[in-house]
């Protein structure tokens, strides 16, 4: 390795002539005596020389950004061997260990499973230049977030140390005999940014803090017991780094009996004024505050201060502004709102005791027809329950209104999502999570009893099911073109599947759910890109057959290399009676119907072999991990073709990726693009995602409501799971994604 203390930064930028022909490094070499770089300390000269390839960035010439990031990495470098005691950059990565180590950054669990010449041998693997695949705002955003340093905040571990990390520590307790290979195999992926790895694994792999799930979701019981040891886990799950999702639907209303005495419930919005604080207040790992989405059906009698509670206007005391709100709907609302009939609203806890069941734990089997339609107008029709009508499309209207302020509620579709799962052989689906991607079973963690022995209180609970969602993301931009799905997703699904038994979760309930079902969620970003690359329009047909084409690909390969694992190491203790054993997975979205791959003998493979995760994929919304691998976010289409990104101290310019003469057409506005053309790929892509989609709509300021009601209904005709914000150019820039969710 070459030493990395260059002599000066303008023999340095003449090197770089040869590096970056498209640019006119000169122009920069030029500035160099106004720049007054001899009276600045080393770093302030890299800073200075940083801020001028910023200052060039255009859509002409978006590659300065690649000449920002080389400076920046020169000073990372500089700082690192410094910190480190050593002569050149990327040498001695067993002794990094040591130091931060014992700088309690590190884990001490690295050294017991791999030995001195085990971690030289994967240093020898790491492979410097990749660095270079670095954008100036993705190197940037790695280094301020992600890297190890020091508690003084010095830098120590550098980008490729952080792959081979994450993969060391995902890698701990495979086979001894393949661990190192499938280590290598692993750091490959993550450093040829062909995929990512979930913010809390990126940043916390390794550490001795912090957990490696993303996002989680529970099922608030109608008790009083339920919802305050809800709000503990939420604190204990914020503290650590997730984004959590509530299901509020069991809780009675407002005026309900408690005990009998009538009238004196206060409804869900005081818990939920006390989630908001546990969120504002318990933030995530110091970095920004709790993220919480909390959801309610739409025939629940608390629905319309629900649907009030982030809206800027109205009694602040009815207000939380600080959660995040999706409303779970059964296709007869969709119905009621389409032929403006109308809506009936219960009291959930009534439901039970009147009807002998709760209303929420029932879907349609059938567009159509099924349990929940039936036992919904049972309710309606019952004398002795009380319920209150009002129009459906008034409640539409409601939650559109929400939306193009605030741009929420997230809507749920529940009856397509039920209808879908592969494990409804043991539980129901209620609600999302805070990104609308994950759909998994779910159920309210108990109190049973509580005692006093030998001095101690005892407590038991009998576990509900508490959904944990593991995340990784495939690069399409980068690994579609380069051709290695087929080699990228087995060892990406295997990454994942070990985020299980390397995960320290601090609820419970949820380490054991967790293990039940193995559920995990590959999914993708990078899609405009890629249509960019692939010079596809957004809006043609042929981004509907690209769709198709991508996504059965990446189905087929994520459910054989989860099927292969389960051969290895056994399927998921809730496999047998799934839809994957089955094979009712593949009838109902008829796989067999597609000829450009063997459906059939991947069906028969799964009943053979089994299926080592219950859950399988699932697309986020990807939007710092996106920005580190210099590609576009999740599904959406791109903002601006030219934009800048704030920070502290000053605006980083950004151009879409592989922006040039050939793509420069591909890349459309969201807000330009008609929306009809999105649902559609979506509904193609939501064919081969067993979970569900972090989908955006976007719309203008001056969208009449019948445009907006139009795209909802769209939606939910061509069987989309969830929509996520709508983004409205009112109300750009109100939107906070969840951190945890980003892979």
């Amino acid at each position: 390795m070459t030493a990395v203390f260059t002599l000066d930064w303008k023999a340095w930028l003449v090197e770089q002539k040869d590096n970056f022909p498209s640019l006119d490094v000169q122009r920069l070499l030029d500035k160099l005596p106004d720049m007054n770089l001899d009276q600045m300390k080393r770093k302030e000269q890299g800073k200075a020389l940083v801020l001028e390839c910023l200052a060039e960035i255009n859509e002409m010439e978006p590659d300065w950004t690649y000449l920002a990031a080389r400076i920046q990495l020169e000073m990372m470098y500089e700082e690192s061997v410094r910190n480190r005691t050593q002569s050149e950059r990327y040498a001695g990565f067993h002794h990094l260990i040591e130091i931060l180590r014992d700088e309690e950054i590190y884990s001490s669990s690295l050294f017991n499973y791999y030995s001195k010449q085990e971690i030289d041998e994967l240093e020898a693997a790491i492979v410097p230049e990749r660095d270079r695949l670095f954008t100036y705002i993705g190197l940037k955003t790695l280094g301020d977030r992600y890297l190890a340093k020091s508690k003084a905040g010095e830098v120590f571990e550098l980008p490729q140390e952080r792959f081979m990390i994450i993969a060391m520590t995902l890698m701990a307790e495979e086979d001894h005999s393949k661990r190192l290979e499938w280590v290598k195999e692993s750091y490959w992926a993550l450093s040829n940014l062909y995929m990512t790895v979930a913010t809390p694994t990126l940043a916390n792999a390794g550490k001795r803090y912090g957990q490696l799930s993303s996002c989680f979701i529970d099922t608030v019981d109608d008790s009083l017991q339920s919802i305050y040891d809800t709000n503990t886990d939420v604190a204990n799950l914020s503290k650590h780094g997730g984004g959590i999702g509530v299901y509020l639907g069991k809780i009675r209303s407002r005026g309900s009996d408690i005990r009998g005495f009538k009238g004196v419930s206060s409804g869900v919005l005081p818990w939920m004024k006390q989630l908001n604080n546990t969120a504002v207040s318990v933030d995530q790992l110091g970095q920004r505050q709790g993220a919480v989405a909390v959801y309610l059906d739409v025939w629940h009698k608390d629905i319309f201060p629900f649907l009030d509670s982030r809206l800027n206007n109205g009694d602040e005391r009815q207000r939380t502004h600080d959660l995040f709100t999706g409303v779970s709907i059964p296709d007869v609302f969709m119905e009621a709102v389409e032929n403006r009939e109308d809506w009936y609203l219960f009291d959930p806890h009534e439901v039970r005791s009147v009807m002998g069941f709760s209303l929420e734990d029932y879907y349609d089997e059938q567009r159509g027809s099924g349990s929940f339609r039936d036992r919904y107008w049972a309710c309606v029709e019952h004398p002795d329950l009380s319920k209150e009508s009002v129009p459906a499309i008034e409640i539409m209207k409601r939650i559109m209104i929400g939306q193009l302020e605030t741009g929420t509620p997230y809507m749920f579709y529940r009856d397509e999502v039920n209808r879908m799962n592969p494990n409804s052989h043991k539980g129901m689906v209620y609600c999302s999570n805070l990104c609308t991607e994950i759909m998994q079973n779910q159920s309210p963690t108990v109190q049973e009893e509580q005692y006093v022995e030998a001095g101690k209180i005892i407590t038991v609970q009998n576990p509900g099911d508490f959904v944990v969602c593991n995340l990784s993301s495939v690069n399409l931009g980068r690994a579609v073109p380069a051709g290695v799905l087929p080699r990228l997703i087995p060892i990406q699904v295997r990454m994942l599947d070990n985020v299980i038994n390397q995960n320290s979760i601090p609820v419970k309930q949820a380490q054991l759910t967790n293990q039940s079902y193995r559920g995990i969620g590959l999914g993708t970003f990078g899609w405009a890109h890629l249509l960019a690359r692939k010079k596809i329009a957004w809006e043609s047909d042929e981004a509907v057959d690209y769709t198709k084409e991508v996504y059965e690909a990446i189905a087929f390969y994520t459910i054989q290399a989860s099927s292969e694992l389960a051969r290895e190491k056994g399927s998921y203790p809730y496999f047998k009676g799934s839809d994957w054993e089955t094979g009712e997975f593949f009838i109902k979205r008829s796989f067999d119907q597609d000829a450009s791959w063997n459906w059939k003998q991947l069906q028969q493979d799964v009943a053979e072999n089994g299926m080592r995760n219950g859950y399988l994929m699932a697309v986020a919304p990807n939007s710092s991990t996106s920005i580190i691998a210099g590609s576009t976010a999740s599904i959406d289409p791109i903002f601006k073709k030219f934009y800048s990104e704030e920070k502290k101290d000053y605006k980083i310019p950004v151009t879409a990726p592989d922006l040039n003469k050939e793509t420069y057409w591909y890349y459309k506005s969201a807000y330009d693009i008609n929306q009809h053309t999105s649902i559609k790929q979506n509904a193609v892509r939501q064919r081969y995602v067993d979970q569900s989609i972090s989908f955006n709509m976007y719309v203008r300021n001056t969208v009449k409501a019948k445009e907006l009601l139009a795209l909802h209904v769209d939606a939910w005709k061509q069987g989309l799971k969830t929509t996520y914000y709508t983004r409205s150019t009112s109300s750009q820039g109100e939107y906070d994604e969840c951190e945890s969710c980003s892979s």
